[in-house]
């Protein structure tokens, strides 16, 4: 018989349950995940930083864990809660088990607990440090430490899982019988020391648009999206400086997702108030929120978050309803919008336009800047996992870059009274 592993809540709500994963301790807010699926792309997802992640479905590690469906190079967040964990999986694809992959990673979890209590509990009080532990058994520890847990609200979760440095991106995307373009090596994500000096004077590669992309903790699935797509992906640590930026001279900039709270990146909001209006922006994620901050609003904490691919939004541009993969715990505040200023550009509360809604509880999950070069939505349209539905935003990015230069390949209008 395992011996024992106990979760406690900083409201001093205790589980106990069997160790699974590594042994240790694990300090982070506890927040439930709504997939039926996709527990490896959920471990690997760097948005989870800070974070001990409880999955509402009850078996989970059916299918094992495989090198290509990682989302990240490794996993970024705190502890892992199951209600079972499946000891003998079953896939052709697999190369280890869940547990195994936790180990190996120095993930703390837990499983026999009441997942359904726990996830009721969350949706009724909110999301709240909490801390797992298969050393110490004394719940009243335990709770001292998820108090003193300094949360998520102004911590700066970027900079621990951003990239060192820039790098090219060149795997597409997953192929049934043949497998990514690419080989989904770490010598691709992290490619040779000439490679890395992106910001010289290297040719620019063949392909139609070229993108620039910010990593807060980018899933690898958004750049083979970009990739598929014929972009050329260079991705860029967060706190890279604007100019370094727009000397690339880069068709598009595109956002990433990330952790946290985005009031605790400031840099990256002032990097993205000088891109504003000189490139065309796609952001996802974390990178709706800072866009948002970026044109004057605010964004504030959800109750317990959305964490899943089974969402339901509304594209309030099309009319269509599409279900979606989520992993947020802010949103922006639409009606916090004013006019102002934002180096020469005047930012005017009525050219901010909302475009996706969310229909559960009616959040904000897109908007866009009615003349100005950007748009954003709060979910996941690469998924991974989750439904494709959302896709086509990766399209309109490609549209929108495709419209940005052709009008700045027209010639200048020649006024009468010009010399």
């Amino acid at each position: 018989m395992s011996r024992k592993a106990v979760l406690a809540l900083a409201d001093g709500t205790v589980f106990e349950g069997r160790p699974f994963g590594a042994e240790g301790e694990a300090i982070g807010e506890v927040v439930f995940n709504t997939g039926m699926t996709g527990y490896q792309e959920v471990l690997s997802d760097p948005s989870y930083r800070g974070q001990i992640v409880c999955m509402t479905y009850p078996h989970i590690g059916n299918t094992g864990v495989n090198p290509e469906d990682l989302e990240a190079v490794r996993p970024a967040l705190a502890g892992f809660i199951v209600k079972e964990g499946c000891p003998a999986p079953s896939n052709w694809r697999l190369r280890e088990g869940l547990e195994e992959f936790l180990k190996a990673h120095g993930i703390v979890g837990i499983q026999g607990i009441d997942t359904r209590a726990l996830t009721r509990h969350i949706r009724d009080r909110g999301a709240q440090e909490g801390c797992v532990s298969t050393r110490d058994e004394d719940p009243a520890r335990l709770v001292e430490k998820a108090q003193a847990s300094p949360g998520l609200i102004g911590r700066d979760l970027v900079a621990e899982v951003t990239c060192p440095g820039p790098y090219i991106w060149s795997e597409g995307e997953w192929v049934w019988g043949k497998g990514a373009s690419r080989g989904a090596t770490e010598a691709a994500i992290r490619p040779p020391a000439p490679q890395m000096d992106l910001f010289g004077d290297a040719p620019k590669p063949g392909g139609p648009f070229k993108v620039v992309a910010f990593d807060c903790g980018i899933k690898l699935n958004i750049l083979r999206k970009l990739v598929g797509l014929g972009c050329d992906v260079v991705v860029v640590p967060a706190n890279t400086r604007a100019s370094e930026v727009l000397a690339q001279q880069p068709d598009g900039i595109f956002l990433s997702n990330g952790p946290g709270d985005p009031e605790g990146v400031p840099y990256f909001i002032e990097t993205v108030q000088a891109l504003l209006g000189r490139k065309p922006i796609f952001g996802i994620c974390l990178g709706h929120q800072i866009l948002g901050l970026a044109l004057g609003g605010k964004t504030f904490k959800l109750k317990f978050g959305h964490h899943g691919c089974n969402h339901p939004v509304k594209d309030l541009t099309t009319g269509k309803v599409e279900i979606t993969t989520q992993n947020h715990g802010f949103a922006v505040a639409m009606d916090s919008f004013r006019d102002c200023r934002i180096r020469e550009l005047a930012i005017r509360r009525e050219d901010i336009l909302q475009t996706h809604v969310n229909l559960n509880d009616g959040t904000c999950e897109g908007l866009l800047h009615r003349t100005l070069p950007i748009f954003a939505v709060q979910y996941h349209p690469e998924a991974s996992p989750g439904p494709h539905d959302s896709h086509y935003l990766f399209k309109r990015f490609l549209a929108l870059m495709e419209r940005e230069r052709r009008l700045s390949a027209r010639p200048p209008r020649i006024q009468f009274g010009d010399a």
